[in-house]
């Protein structure tokens, strides 16, 4: 999950893996699979960061739990 700012400044946990759309409208909107709608002040770019460090974090844990044997 991503952590971003909803446009009255209030932050919201986003399951990055069930977005369907995001544009910037100017405001950046993102469509989720379900239908529901977030307007949020991140840009494109700054969620597509956040996205692929937060799938990098996952995968650098998963490696870390198959070195520890598990």
């Amino acid at each position: 999950m991503i952590l971003l700012t909803k446009l009255g400044g209030k932050e919201v946990l986003i399951n990055e893996s069930i977005i369907e759309t995001a544009q910037e409208t100017p405001d950046t909107v993102i469509t989720m699979n379900n239908g529901h709608t977030y307007i949020v002040t991140e840009s494109l770019e700054e969620i597509m960061g956040k996205i692929i460090d937060f799938q990098r974090l996952g995968r650098r844990k998963s490696r870390l739990r198959s070195d520890d044997g598990e």
